[in-house]
Protein backbone atom coordinates (compact mmCIF):
# COMPACT_ATOMS: atom_id res chain seq x y z
CA UNK A 1 0.00 0.00 0.00
CA UNK A 2 1.28 3.29 -1.37
CA UNK A 3 2.21 6.28 1.23
CA UNK A 4 -0.83 8.04 0.04
CA UNK A 5 -3.48 5.31 0.61
CA UNK A 6 -2.55 5.21 3.79
CA UNK A 7 -2.96 8.85 4.37
CA UNK A 8 -6.65 8.53 2.67
CA UNK A 9 -7.11 5.51 4.85
CA UNK A 10 -6.19 7.81 7.75
CA UNK A 11 -8.42 10.76 6.87
CA UNK A 12 -11.45 8.44 6.37
CA UNK A 13 -10.85 7.09 10.00
CA UNK A 14 -10.67 10.08 11.66
CA UNK A 15 -13.91 11.26 9.37
CA UNK A 16 -15.82 8.44 10.58
CA UNK A 17 -14.78 8.85 14.37
CA UNK A 18 -15.18 12.92 14.03
CA UNK A 19 -18.72 12.08 12.27
CA UNK A 20 -19.63 9.26 14.55
CA UNK A 21 -18.77 12.38 17.41
CA UNK A 22 -20.65 14.89 16.44
CA UNK A 23 -23.86 12.36 15.46
CA UNK A 24 -23.77 11.18 19.32
CA UNK A 25 -23.24 15.17 20.24
CA UNK A 26 -26.38 15.67 18.03
CA UNK A 27 -28.52 12.55 19.38
CA UNK A 28 -27.48 13.45 22.86
CA UNK A 29 -29.15 17.26 22.48
CA UNK A 30 -32.00 15.67 20.52
CA UNK A 31 -32.30 13.20 23.33
CA UNK A 32 -32.21 16.00 26.10
CA UNK A 33 -34.69 18.34 24.24
CA UNK A 34 -36.85 15.78 24.16
CA UNK A 35 -35.96 14.76 27.71
CA UNK A 36 -37.27 18.41 28.45
CA UNK A 37 -40.62 18.31 26.02
CA UNK A 38 -41.87 15.62 27.85
CA UNK A 39 -40.81 16.51 31.58
CA UNK A 40 -42.56 19.87 30.70
CA UNK A 41 -45.27 18.58 29.30
CA UNK A 42 -45.33 16.42 32.57
CA UNK A 43 -45.29 19.73 34.61
CA UNK A 44 -47.44 21.31 32.48
CA UNK A 45 -50.17 18.84 33.34
CA UNK A 46 -49.48 18.55 36.68
CA UNK A 47 -50.32 22.41 36.79
CA UNK A 48 -53.57 21.88 34.54
CA UNK A 49 -53.99 19.38 37.34
CA UNK A 50 -53.85 21.64 40.43
CA UNK A 51 -55.40 24.71 38.71
CA UNK A 52 -58.71 22.08 37.98
CA UNK A 53 -58.91 22.48 41.76
CA UNK A 54 -60.56 25.15 43.40
CA UNK A 55 -62.07 25.72 47.22
CA UNK A 56 -64.55 28.33 47.70
CA UNK A 57 -63.62 31.58 47.76
CA UNK A 58 -62.53 32.97 51.46
CA UNK A 59 -65.30 35.36 52.93
CA UNK A 60 -62.79 38.22 53.27
CA UNK A 61 -62.03 37.90 49.42
CA UNK A 62 -66.03 38.25 48.86
CA UNK A 63 -66.32 40.83 51.30
CA UNK A 64 -63.32 43.05 50.06
CA UNK A 65 -64.56 46.60 49.17
CA UNK A 66 -65.53 47.27 45.47
CA UNK A 67 -66.82 50.37 46.16
CA UNK A 68 -66.17 53.59 48.13
CA UNK A 69 -69.27 52.95 50.03
CA UNK A 70 -68.19 49.51 50.63
CA UNK A 71 -65.51 51.12 52.80
CA UNK A 72 -66.95 51.56 56.10
CA UNK A 73 -66.06 54.50 59.04
CA UNK A 74 -63.25 56.34 56.78
CA UNK A 75 -65.00 59.14 55.08
CA UNK A 76 -62.42 61.74 56.03
CA UNK A 77 -59.25 59.53 55.41
CA UNK A 78 -61.07 58.54 52.17
CA UNK A 79 -61.76 62.54 51.33
CA UNK A 80 -57.79 62.63 52.13
CA UNK A 81 -56.69 59.98 49.68
CA UNK A 82 -58.41 61.34 46.76
CA UNK A 83 -57.46 64.37 47.53
CA UNK A 84 -53.97 63.38 47.36
CA UNK A 85 -54.04 61.03 44.49
CA UNK A 86 -57.01 61.76 42.22
CA UNK A 87 -55.82 65.60 41.26
CA UNK A 88 -53.18 67.07 38.57
CA UNK A 89 -50.39 66.88 40.69
CA UNK A 90 -51.15 63.46 42.79
CA UNK A 91 -48.44 63.01 46.26
CA UNK A 92 -46.80 60.74 47.73
CA UNK A 93 -48.60 59.15 50.29
CA UNK A 94 -48.51 57.87 53.89
CA UNK A 95 -51.67 56.17 56.00
CA UNK A 96 -52.06 55.43 59.17
CA UNK A 97 -54.21 53.20 61.20
CA UNK A 98 -55.02 49.74 62.85
CA UNK A 99 -55.18 46.82 60.52
CA UNK A 100 -58.49 45.72 58.93
CA UNK A 101 -60.09 49.37 58.27
CA UNK A 102 -59.72 49.38 54.62
CA UNK A 103 -56.36 50.63 53.87
CA UNK A 104 -55.09 48.83 51.02
CA UNK A 105 -58.62 48.59 49.36
CA UNK A 106 -58.89 52.65 49.23
CA UNK A 107 -55.84 52.83 47.64
CA UNK A 108 -57.04 50.49 44.87
CA UNK A 109 -60.16 52.43 44.51
CA UNK A 110 -58.63 55.73 44.36
CA UNK A 111 -56.42 54.36 41.83
CA UNK A 112 -59.04 53.43 39.56
CA UNK A 113 -60.87 56.77 39.94
CA UNK A 114 -57.93 59.02 39.59
CA UNK A 115 -57.33 56.82 36.16
CA UNK A 116 -61.05 58.10 35.46
CA UNK A 117 -59.64 61.62 35.65
CA UNK A 118 -58.53 63.56 32.37
CA UNK A 119 -56.19 65.87 34.06
CA UNK A 120 -54.67 62.95 35.99
CA UNK A 121 -51.02 61.92 34.53
CA UNK A 122 -52.14 57.94 35.66
CA UNK A 123 -53.28 56.48 32.09
CA UNK A 124 -55.92 54.52 31.82
CA UNK A 125 -53.48 51.10 32.15
CA UNK A 126 -51.58 53.18 35.51
CA UNK A 127 -50.44 50.06 37.73
CA UNK A 128 -51.16 48.90 41.41
CA UNK A 129 -47.98 47.02 42.39
CA UNK A 130 -48.18 46.10 45.71
CA UNK A 131 -45.49 44.67 47.94
CA UNK A 132 -45.62 43.56 51.70
CA UNK A 133 -42.55 45.52 53.99
CA UNK A 134 -41.93 42.37 56.00
CA UNK A 135 -41.81 39.98 53.26
CA UNK A 136 -39.31 42.34 51.05
CA UNK A 137 -36.00 41.34 51.60
CA UNK A 138 -32.77 41.74 50.14
CA UNK A 139 -29.64 40.05 49.75
CA UNK A 140 -26.50 42.63 50.95
CA UNK A 141 -24.52 41.60 48.28
CA UNK A 142 -26.53 43.09 45.99
CA UNK A 143 -27.65 39.68 44.22
CA UNK A 144 -31.52 40.17 44.61
CA UNK A 145 -33.65 43.00 45.65
CA UNK A 146 -37.52 42.81 44.85
CA UNK A 147 -38.57 46.41 45.70
CA UNK A 148 -35.60 48.43 44.47
CA UNK A 149 -34.03 45.72 41.21
CA UNK A 150 -30.84 43.95 41.09
CA UNK A 151 -28.15 43.17 38.72
CA UNK A 152 -27.04 39.79 38.01
CA UNK A 153 -23.62 39.79 37.07
CA UNK A 154 -22.00 37.35 34.67
CA UNK A 155 -20.84 34.77 37.57
CA UNK A 156 -24.98 34.89 38.85
CA UNK A 157 -25.94 31.03 38.51
CA UNK A 158 -28.81 30.61 35.87
CA UNK A 159 -27.25 34.01 34.21
CA UNK A 160 -27.60 32.16 30.54
CA UNK A 161 -26.52 33.55 27.03
CA UNK A 162 -25.70 36.85 28.28
CA UNK A 163 -23.77 35.70 31.27
CA UNK A 164 -21.96 33.70 29.20
CA UNK A 165 -21.15 36.28 26.97
CA UNK A 166 -19.67 38.18 30.40
CA UNK A 167 -22.59 40.53 30.35
CA UNK A 168 -24.59 41.81 33.14
CA UNK A 169 -28.47 41.74 33.45
CA UNK A 170 -30.41 44.56 35.00
CA UNK A 171 -33.49 43.04 37.03
CA UNK A 172 -36.10 45.37 37.77
CA UNK A 173 -37.76 45.74 41.18
CA UNK A 174 -41.40 46.64 41.71
CA UNK A 175 -40.50 50.58 41.90
CA UNK A 176 -39.88 50.01 38.12
CA UNK A 177 -42.93 47.91 37.91
CA UNK A 178 -44.89 50.43 39.90
CA UNK A 179 -43.56 52.96 37.08
CA UNK A 180 -46.65 55.36 36.26
CA UNK A 181 -48.88 54.12 38.89
CA UNK A 182 -48.85 53.90 42.38
CA UNK A 183 -46.54 51.62 44.72
CA UNK A 184 -48.76 50.14 48.00
CA UNK A 185 -45.91 49.04 50.30
CA UNK A 186 -47.84 47.53 53.18
CA UNK A 187 -46.24 47.52 56.71
CA UNK A 188 -43.98 50.49 55.44
CA UNK A 189 -42.96 50.97 58.65
CA UNK A 190 -41.33 47.58 59.04
CA UNK A 191 -39.06 48.11 55.98
CA UNK A 192 -35.08 47.28 56.50
CA UNK A 193 -33.33 50.15 57.09
CA UNK A 194 -31.12 49.65 53.56
CA UNK A 195 -34.02 49.01 51.45
CA UNK A 196 -35.77 52.53 53.02
CA UNK A 197 -32.70 54.74 52.18
CA UNK A 198 -32.88 53.07 48.70
CA UNK A 199 -36.14 53.80 47.97
CA UNK A 200 -35.57 57.48 49.38
CA UNK A 201 -32.95 57.48 46.53
CA UNK A 202 -35.41 56.76 43.70
CA UNK A 203 -38.15 58.90 44.94
CA UNK A 204 -35.72 61.70 44.77
CA UNK A 205 -34.14 60.62 41.76
CA UNK A 206 -37.40 58.66 39.73
CA UNK A 207 -35.40 56.52 38.31
CA UNK A 208 -33.28 53.77 39.84
CA UNK A 209 -29.44 53.37 39.05
CA UNK A 210 -27.74 50.34 38.61
CA UNK A 211 -23.65 49.20 39.67
CA UNK A 212 -21.94 46.71 38.24
CA UNK A 213 -18.15 45.83 38.20
CA UNK A 214 -19.01 43.66 34.92
CA UNK A 215 -20.16 46.34 33.19
CA UNK A 216 -18.46 47.58 30.12
CA UNK A 217 -19.50 50.38 27.99
CA UNK A 218 -16.75 49.76 25.29
CA UNK A 219 -18.23 45.97 24.70
CA UNK A 220 -18.87 45.61 21.58
CA UNK A 221 -21.24 42.56 22.46
CA UNK A 222 -23.06 44.67 24.96
CA UNK A 223 -26.72 44.95 23.63
CA UNK A 224 -28.41 48.17 23.33
CA UNK A 225 -31.20 47.94 25.99
CA UNK A 226 -28.44 47.11 28.90
CA UNK A 227 -26.12 50.17 28.13
CA UNK A 228 -29.13 52.23 28.25
CA UNK A 229 -30.50 51.02 31.75
CA UNK A 230 -27.12 51.34 32.90
CA UNK A 231 -26.04 54.82 31.67
CA UNK A 232 -29.68 55.93 32.37
CA UNK A 233 -31.04 54.03 34.81
CA UNK A 234 -34.51 52.10 35.33
CA UNK A 235 -37.61 54.35 35.34
CA UNK A 236 -39.44 54.32 38.47
CA UNK A 237 -41.82 57.20 38.65
CA UNK A 238 -44.41 56.49 40.24
CA UNK A 239 -46.66 57.42 43.36
CA UNK A 240 -45.98 55.90 46.91
CA UNK A 241 -48.84 54.67 48.98
CA UNK A 242 -47.58 53.18 52.55
CA UNK A 243 -49.77 51.94 54.96
CA UNK A 244 -48.56 51.33 58.52
CA UNK A 245 -50.28 50.47 62.12
CA UNK A 246 -47.16 52.21 64.15
CA UNK A 247 -47.07 55.49 65.54
CA UNK A 248 -45.77 58.54 63.18
CA UNK A 249 -43.23 58.99 65.11
CA UNK A 250 -41.79 55.46 64.39
CA UNK A 251 -41.67 56.36 60.63
CA UNK A 252 -38.48 57.70 59.82
CA UNK A 253 -38.67 61.24 59.03
CA UNK A 254 -36.88 61.06 55.79
CA UNK A 255 -39.92 59.34 54.48
CA UNK A 256 -42.66 61.12 56.47
CA UNK A 257 -41.54 64.46 54.53
CA UNK A 258 -41.59 63.60 51.50
CA UNK A 259 -45.50 61.97 51.69
CA UNK A 260 -48.87 63.52 52.57
CA UNK A 261 -50.17 61.68 55.89
CA UNK A 262 -53.47 60.68 56.12
CA UNK A 263 -54.82 59.12 59.76
CA UNK A 264 -57.88 55.97 59.17
CA UNK A 265 -60.04 56.14 62.15
CA UNK A 266 -60.50 52.62 64.18
CA UNK A 267 -63.91 51.49 63.58
CA UNK A 268 -66.99 52.33 66.44
CA UNK A 269 -68.74 49.31 67.45
CA UNK A 270 -71.75 50.06 65.44
CA UNK A 271 -69.67 50.01 61.82
CA UNK A 272 -68.39 46.36 63.05
CA UNK A 273 -71.89 45.26 62.96
CA UNK A 274 -72.42 46.89 59.57
CA UNK A 275 -69.23 44.72 58.19
CA UNK A 276 -71.07 41.55 59.90
CA UNK A 277 -74.19 41.95 58.91
CA UNK A 278 -72.94 42.09 55.19
CA UNK A 279 -70.67 39.74 55.41
CA UNK A 280 -73.48 37.17 56.52
CA UNK A 281 -75.72 38.82 53.68
CA UNK A 282 -72.95 37.26 51.34
CA UNK A 283 -73.03 34.00 52.88
CA UNK A 284 -76.92 34.10 52.54
CA UNK A 285 -77.54 33.53 56.11
CA UNK A 286 -79.66 35.39 59.02
CA UNK A 287 -77.79 36.31 61.85
CA UNK A 288 -79.55 37.23 65.08
CA UNK A 289 -78.76 40.72 66.21
CA UNK A 290 -77.51 39.63 69.62
CA UNK A 291 -74.81 38.11 67.44
CA UNK A 292 -74.38 41.19 65.95
CA UNK A 293 -74.28 42.58 69.43
CA UNK A 294 -71.63 40.26 70.65
CA UNK A 295 -69.63 40.74 67.22
CA UNK A 296 -69.62 44.29 68.06
CA UNK A 297 -68.34 44.22 71.45
CA UNK A 298 -65.42 41.49 70.76
CA UNK A 299 -64.21 42.27 67.12
CA UNK A 300 -61.85 45.36 66.52
CA UNK A 301 -62.07 45.53 63.02
CA UNK A 302 -63.96 44.47 59.80
CA UNK A 303 -60.97 41.58 59.40
CA UNK A 304 -62.15 40.01 62.79
CA UNK A 305 -65.48 40.62 62.11
CA UNK A 306 -65.99 38.80 58.99
CA UNK A 307 -63.88 36.43 60.57
CA UNK A 308 -66.01 35.47 63.45
CA UNK A 309 -69.05 35.66 60.62
CA UNK A 310 -66.84 32.88 58.43
CA UNK A 311 -66.77 30.17 61.88
CA UNK A 312 -69.88 31.20 63.27
CA UNK A 313 -71.50 30.01 59.64
CA UNK A 314 -69.16 27.22 59.80
CA UNK A 315 -70.67 25.87 63.19
CA UNK A 316 -74.41 26.74 61.64
CA UNK A 317 -73.63 25.04 58.45
CA UNK A 318 -72.03 21.84 59.99
CA UNK A 319 -74.76 21.47 62.47
CA UNK A 320 -77.54 21.62 59.53
CA UNK A 321 -79.01 25.03 60.51
CA UNK A 322 -79.35 28.14 58.26
CA UNK A 323 -79.24 30.63 60.98
CA UNK A 324 -76.56 32.16 62.70
CA UNK A 325 -77.09 32.44 66.56
CA UNK A 326 -76.15 34.84 69.32
CA UNK A 327 -74.74 31.21 70.81
CA UNK A 328 -73.09 30.45 67.91
CA UNK A 329 -71.11 33.70 67.82
CA UNK A 330 -70.68 33.76 71.54
CA UNK A 331 -69.02 29.53 71.12
CA UNK A 332 -66.50 31.45 68.27
CA UNK A 333 -65.08 34.50 70.72
CA UNK A 334 -65.02 32.15 73.65
CA UNK A 335 -62.89 29.55 71.32
CA UNK A 336 -60.56 32.23 69.93
CA UNK A 337 -60.23 33.89 73.16
CA UNK A 338 -61.47 36.97 71.68
CA UNK A 339 -60.87 40.26 74.33
CA UNK A 340 -63.82 42.94 74.76
CA UNK A 341 -63.16 45.89 73.12
CA UNK A 342 -62.16 48.34 75.86
CA UNK A 343 -65.05 50.39 76.28
CA UNK A 344 -64.26 53.46 78.52
CA UNK A 345 -67.02 55.85 79.71
CA UNK A 346 -67.44 58.63 81.88
CA UNK A 347 -67.98 58.33 85.47
CA UNK A 348 -71.65 58.75 86.84
CA UNK A 349 -71.29 61.71 88.94
CA UNK A 350 -68.39 64.28 90.08
CA UNK A 351 -66.00 62.78 91.76
CA UNK A 352 -63.29 64.19 94.58
CA UNK A 353 -59.85 64.13 92.83
CA UNK A 354 -60.99 62.07 89.88
CA UNK A 355 -60.44 63.57 86.52
CA UNK A 356 -61.24 62.23 83.07
CA UNK A 357 -58.12 62.99 80.66
CA UNK A 358 -57.89 61.44 77.07
CA UNK A 359 -54.47 59.59 75.23
CA UNK A 360 -53.81 58.34 72.23
CA UNK A 361 -52.04 54.82 72.38
CA UNK A 362 -51.48 53.88 69.04
CA UNK A 363 -52.51 55.13 65.09
CA UNK A 364 -55.33 57.12 65.49
CA UNK A 365 -56.50 55.17 68.42
CA UNK A 366 -57.64 57.40 71.50
CA UNK A 367 -59.01 56.63 74.45
CA UNK A 368 -60.73 58.04 77.66
CA UNK A 369 -58.10 58.37 80.73
CA UNK A 370 -59.24 58.34 84.43
CA UNK A 371 -56.68 60.11 86.78
CA UNK A 372 -57.00 59.61 90.80
CA UNK A 373 -55.48 61.45 93.26
CA UNK A 374 -56.12 60.49 97.09
CA UNK A 375 -54.36 63.46 99.65
CA UNK A 376 -54.04 63.12 103.39
CA UNK A 377 -52.34 65.22 105.53
CA UNK A 378 -48.43 64.37 105.82
CA UNK A 379 -46.85 63.55 109.54
CA UNK A 380 -44.58 66.30 109.03
CA UNK A 381 -45.70 69.76 107.94
CA UNK A 382 -43.62 70.15 104.74
CA UNK A 383 -42.58 67.23 104.28
CA UNK A 384 -45.17 65.63 102.31
CA UNK A 385 -45.20 62.44 99.79
CA UNK A 386 -45.87 61.72 96.14
CA UNK A 387 -46.25 58.33 95.01
CA UNK A 388 -47.14 57.69 91.88
CA UNK A 389 -48.71 54.20 90.17
CA UNK A 390 -49.92 53.37 86.78
CA UNK A 391 -47.15 55.01 85.03
CA UNK A 392 -43.50 54.06 85.13
CA UNK A 393 -41.30 56.29 87.09
CA UNK A 394 -38.06 56.16 85.51
CA UNK A 395 -37.44 55.04 81.98
CA UNK A 396 -34.18 54.16 79.80
CA UNK A 397 -33.41 55.65 76.86
CA UNK A 398 -30.29 55.23 74.17
CA UNK A 399 -29.19 52.06 73.08
CA UNK A 400 -28.15 51.61 69.20
CA UNK A 401 -24.80 50.61 70.31
CA UNK A 402 -24.80 53.71 72.82
CA UNK A 403 -24.74 53.21 76.65
CA UNK A 404 -28.52 53.53 78.00
CA UNK A 405 -29.58 56.52 80.00
CA UNK A 406 -32.23 57.16 82.22
CA UNK A 407 -34.42 59.69 83.39
CA UNK A 408 -37.38 60.81 85.19
CA UNK A 409 -40.62 59.76 83.54
CA UNK A 410 -42.41 62.55 81.50
CA UNK A 411 -45.57 62.11 84.02
CA UNK A 412 -43.43 62.65 86.51
CA UNK A 413 -42.68 66.00 85.06
CA UNK A 414 -45.53 66.30 84.51
CA UNK A 415 -46.71 66.54 88.02
CA UNK A 416 -43.98 68.85 89.18
CA UNK A 417 -45.38 71.29 86.69
CA UNK A 418 -48.74 71.38 87.73
CA UNK A 419 -47.67 71.47 91.15
CA UNK A 420 -45.91 74.71 90.75
CA UNK A 421 -48.02 75.89 88.83
CA UNK A 422 -51.02 75.42 91.11
CA UNK A 423 -48.93 76.68 94.84
CA UNK A 424 -50.37 80.64 94.01
CA UNK A 425 -54.00 79.02 93.72
CA UNK A 426 -54.38 76.82 96.41
CA UNK A 427 -56.03 77.40 99.50
CA UNK A 428 -53.25 74.89 101.40
CA UNK A 429 -49.78 74.39 100.89
CA UNK A 430 -49.41 70.94 99.07
CA UNK A 431 -46.29 69.85 100.78
CA UNK A 432 -48.18 69.23 103.77
CA UNK A 433 -50.13 66.56 102.31
CA UNK A 434 -49.12 62.92 101.09
CA UNK A 435 -50.34 62.74 97.57
CA UNK A 436 -50.79 58.79 96.19
CA UNK A 437 -51.39 59.75 91.99
CA UNK A 438 -52.76 56.42 90.09
CA UNK A 439 -53.30 56.20 85.96
CA UNK A 440 -55.66 53.12 86.39
CA UNK A 441 -56.07 51.22 83.12
CA UNK A 442 -52.76 50.41 81.87
CA UNK A 443 -52.80 52.69 78.88
CA UNK A 444 -49.60 54.28 77.75
CA UNK A 445 -49.80 57.50 79.21
CA UNK A 446 -47.87 60.34 77.76
CA UNK A 447 -47.26 62.67 80.56
CA UNK A 448 -46.97 65.90 79.40
CA UNK A 449 -50.55 66.02 77.69
CA UNK A 450 -52.06 64.45 81.08
CA UNK A 451 -50.83 67.79 82.79
CA UNK A 452 -54.18 69.77 82.78
CA UNK A 453 -56.10 66.87 83.72
CA UNK A 454 -53.87 66.42 86.51
CA UNK A 455 -54.38 70.03 87.55
CA UNK A 456 -57.97 69.67 87.90
CA UNK A 457 -57.48 66.26 89.66
CA UNK A 458 -54.58 67.09 92.16
CA UNK A 459 -56.73 70.99 92.95
CA UNK A 460 -59.92 68.74 93.41
CA UNK A 461 -58.17 66.32 96.01
CA UNK A 462 -56.35 68.91 98.17
CA UNK A 463 -59.56 71.50 98.25
CA UNK A 464 -62.60 68.51 98.02
CA UNK A 465 -64.40 70.59 94.96
CA UNK A 466 -65.40 67.55 92.86
CA UNK A 467 -64.54 68.06 89.07
CA UNK A 468 -67.12 67.10 86.49
CA UNK A 469 -67.33 63.62 85.07
CA UNK A 470 -69.20 64.88 81.92
CA UNK A 471 -65.47 66.90 81.15
CA UNK A 472 -62.20 65.39 79.16
CA UNK A 473 -59.18 67.16 79.58
CA UNK A 474 -55.89 67.83 77.41
CA UNK A 475 -53.03 69.66 77.38
CA UNK A 476 -49.87 70.43 78.71
CA UNK A 477 -49.06 72.68 81.81
CA UNK A 478 -46.21 74.53 82.14
CA UNK A 479 -44.37 75.59 85.72
CA UNK A 480 -46.02 78.78 85.19
CA UNK A 481 -49.05 78.13 84.52
CA UNK A 482 -49.71 78.14 80.96
CA UNK A 483 -51.38 75.28 78.82
CA UNK A 484 -49.44 74.40 76.14
CA UNK A 485 -50.19 72.05 72.79
CA UNK A 486 -50.85 68.83 72.55
CA UNK A 487 -50.93 66.38 69.85
CA UNK A 488 -53.61 64.05 68.21
CA UNK A 489 -56.59 66.33 69.20
CA UNK A 490 -58.81 64.93 66.42
CA UNK A 491 -58.50 61.45 67.91
CA UNK A 492 -58.89 62.51 71.36
CA UNK A 493 -62.28 64.49 71.03
CA UNK A 494 -63.57 61.39 69.08
CA UNK A 495 -62.57 59.29 71.78
CA UNK A 496 -63.86 61.68 74.07
CA UNK A 497 -67.31 61.57 72.33
CA UNK A 498 -67.34 57.87 72.51
CA UNK A 499 -66.93 57.76 76.19
CA UNK A 500 -70.07 60.09 76.60
CA UNK A 501 -68.42 63.07 77.59
CA UNK A 502 -70.48 66.31 76.75
CA UNK A 503 -67.60 69.08 76.84
CA UNK A 504 -63.83 68.62 75.85
CA UNK A 505 -60.58 71.18 77.36
CA UNK A 506 -57.94 71.73 75.02
CA UNK A 507 -55.38 74.05 74.33
CA UNK A 508 -56.37 77.33 72.81
CA UNK A 509 -53.35 76.96 70.51
CA UNK A 510 -54.97 73.29 69.45
CA UNK A 511 -58.32 75.16 68.38
CA UNK A 512 -59.84 74.64 64.95
CA UNK A 513 -63.01 75.39 63.56
CA UNK A 514 -63.50 71.64 62.56
CA UNK A 515 -64.13 71.54 66.33
CA UNK A 516 -67.08 72.97 66.24
CA UNK A 517 -68.27 70.62 64.44
CA UNK A 518 -67.67 67.82 66.69
CA UNK A 519 -70.98 67.45 68.21
CA UNK A 520 -69.50 68.11 71.79
CA UNK A 521 -69.11 71.96 73.41
CA UNK A 522 -64.77 72.49 72.96
CA UNK A 523 -63.64 75.01 75.77
CA UNK A 524 -60.15 76.37 74.27
CA UNK A 525 -58.08 77.53 77.32
CA UNK A 526 -54.12 78.98 77.60
CA UNK A 527 -54.33 78.96 81.60
CA UNK A 528 -54.61 76.64 84.66
CA UNK A 529 -56.95 78.49 85.94
CA UNK A 530 -59.16 78.70 83.11
CA UNK A 531 -58.78 74.77 83.11
CA UNK A 532 -60.47 74.83 87.08
CA UNK A 533 -63.00 77.24 86.16
CA UNK A 534 -64.03 74.82 82.89
CA UNK A 535 -63.73 71.70 85.01
CA UNK A 536 -64.74 71.60 88.86
CA UNK A 537 -68.36 71.49 90.11
CA UNK A 538 -69.58 74.52 92.40
CA UNK A 539 -73.04 73.16 93.14
CA UNK A 540 -73.25 69.72 93.20
CA UNK A 541 -72.60 67.36 96.30
CA UNK A 542 -69.12 65.76 95.77
CA UNK A 543 -68.61 61.86 96.07
CA UNK A 544 -65.43 60.48 97.71
CA UNK A 545 -64.52 64.20 99.26
CA UNK A 546 -65.60 66.84 101.48
CA UNK A 547 -65.47 70.43 99.81
CA UNK A 548 -62.96 72.47 101.24
CA UNK A 549 -62.52 76.48 101.03
CA UNK A 550 -62.06 77.80 96.74
CA UNK A 551 -60.26 81.24 96.00
CA UNK A 552 -62.60 83.07 94.51
CA UNK A 553 -60.72 83.80 91.41
CA UNK A 554 -60.50 79.87 90.73
CA UNK A 555 -64.53 79.24 90.81
CA UNK A 556 -65.35 82.71 89.14
CA UNK A 557 -68.00 81.65 86.33
CA UNK A 558 -66.16 81.31 83.04
CA UNK A 559 -67.71 81.22 79.70
CA UNK A 560 -68.33 78.29 77.97
CA UNK A 561 -68.31 78.27 74.14
CA UNK A 562 -67.12 76.64 71.08
CA UNK A 563 -65.10 79.48 69.69
CA UNK A 564 -62.04 80.38 71.62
Amino acid sequence: MDYGSILAFVQFFFAVVIGLYFWNLLKAQQGSKVAVRKESRKEQDRLASLRSIALTEPLSERTRPQRFEDIVGQEEGLRALRAALCGPNPQHVLIYGPPGVGKTAAARLVLEEAKRNPRSPFRPDAAFVEIDATTARFDERGIADPLIGSVHDPIYQGAGPLGVAGIPQPKPGAVTRAHGGILFIDEIGELHPVQMNKLLKVLEDRKVLLESAYYNPDDPNLPAHIKDAFENGLPADFRLVGATTRMPEEIPPAIRSRCVEIFFRPLAPEEVGLIARRAAARLDLPMDEGAVRVIERYARNGREAVNIVQIAAGLAETEGRRRVTTADVEWVVNTGQYTPRPERRVADRPQVGVAHGLAVYGPNLGTLIEIEVVSSRAATAGQGRITMTGVIDEEEFGGGGRPLKRRKSTARGSVENVLAALRPLLPVHPADYDLHINFPGGIPLDGPSAGACLAAALYSALTGVPVDNQVAITGEVTARGLVRAVGGIQTKVAAARQAGARRVVLPRENWQESLARCGLEVIPVSTVEEVLRATLVRDEPAQGGTRGEVPAQVLTAAPRGTSP
